[in-house]
């Protein structure tokens, strides 16, 4: 079984952007120290496009061979004329808006998201699921999400877009690894308590 894994940034107060979604301001804290662990331990996280820029489309996926994304994640992509922004993985946009994928390797995901999340897990192979960006998307799959990597950033939002777009619920993680930075962030990795 393969482990679907939220891999998230995230404000002090839990924030993962402002009211819009809009997390640019987070990113000033990706100095060389950090660029250096994604790069290190999850080199697959970082959008293709990005990988070829600063000459990394080489390095091997680490932890996840399939992203699954939410629509407004995926336009991010789309508005810099990137259809594929994970190429380096089998790609996954859930949307029930987007009818047609602009992508012959972008499948859209517009009904039973949690039965088609559940096929994937059921997969064999050794890598996982990673789960990008997406409050809603996150709150819809909250009961499916095995593990959470939450990379926390020394800034307060106040208000704005919560981890996980859902009701009220208790579910419980074990905390497995803390890792700091000079910069204040802190990364912190979850298994789900079973």
């Amino acid at each position: 079984m393969r482990k679907l894994t939220y891999f998230i940034a995230c404000s002090i107060d839990g924030f993962i952007g402002d009211p819009s979604g809009d997390a640019e301001m987070m990113m000033r804290f990706v100095d060389e120290e950090f660029f250096e662990f994604l790069k290190a331990e999850y080199p697959e996280t970082m959008p293709t496009h990005g990988r070829r820029s600063v000459g990394i489309d080489d390095l091997p996926n680490k932890k996840y061979d399939t992203i699954i994304q939410g629509r407004a994640s995926y336009q991010i992509a789309l508005d810099m004329d990137v259809t594929s922004p994970y190429a380096h993985m089998r790609e996954y946009v859930a949307s029930r808006t987007l009818k047609k994928s602009p992508d012959p390797h972008v499948e859209i995901i517009a009904d039973d998201l949690v039965g088609r999340v559940r096929e994937l897990k059921a997969e064999d192979g050794d890598f996982g699921i990673y789960l990008c960006g997406g409050s809603q998307l996150a709150g819809e799959l909250i009961d499916e999400i095995d593990e959470l990597v939450v990379k926390t950033y020394p800034v307060v939002l106040g208000s704005g877009m919560p981890m996980f777009g859902s009701g009220f619920a208790v579910g419980e993680f074990t905390l497995e690894e803390v890792r700091t930075f000079k910069n204040g962030a802190v990364v912190r990795t979850y298994s789900r308590k079973r």
